[in-house]
């Protein structure tokens, strides 16, 4: 029992951690690397992450600088970062490509915001699927007689609450994310 437990309080801390994840990829008025974490750059025939081909900087809050390793994937690198749902235009001084991000329109803050509730709604769908995956352990030891009917019932007790404990987590994470993209 202590092992379903475990089991699923550790798959729901990794959906917390993936909906952090995902939030710090939703864009704010500040630039950050983190909004280029899913981007994927054709680098000689092979889908790369940016990541493993550039270094970045943000010497201003509204300017990303993306220092390639390697010359040669400059064209790659500025195309996806052009073709990305970011909404900004790179510009390339042949050493570094500088991304000036636009200040963020009110409407565009609401689509954020609205992204941002999903990907919450989707980290909490998956705290809920452990939970469930979790109670059918707990019931198919119950029915298999290696534990009480008694234990079975505390043990999901303790589920429910760290169950709560996640939804509650990625609620915080969900206003946090609100309140960055709500300030001008």
């Amino acid at each position: 029992m202590a092992d379903i437990l475990k089991d699923a309080e550790q798959k729901m801390k990794s959906a917390v951690d993936h909906t952090s994840e995902e939030f710090a990829a939703i864009r704010t008025g500040r630039a950050h690397p983190a909004m280029f974490n899913k981007l994927m750059v054709d680098y000689y025939g092979a889908p790369t992450p940016l990541q493993q081909l550039a270094t970045f900087q943000v010497p201003e809050p509204r300017v990303v600088l993306i220092s390639p390793f390697d010359r040669g994937a400059m064209a790659g690198i500025e195309k996806a970062v052009r073709d990305s749902d970011l909404g900004v235009n790179p510009a390339n001084d042949g050493n570094v490509i500088r991304i000036v991000m636009p200040e963020l329109t009110e409407e565009r803050r609401k689509e954020y915001i609205k992204v941002a509730r999903t990907k919450a709604e989707e980290g909490r769908i998956s705290v809920r699927s452990n939970r469930r995956h979790a109670v059918d352990g707990l019931k198919k030891l119950e029915k298999d007689k290696e534990a009480g009917e008694d234990e079975v019932s505390r043990a999901e007790k303790q589920l429910e609450t760290i169950t709560k404990k996640y939804s509650d987590e990625i609620d915080s994470l969900l206003k946090a994310k609100e309140t960055e993209l709500l300030e001008i």
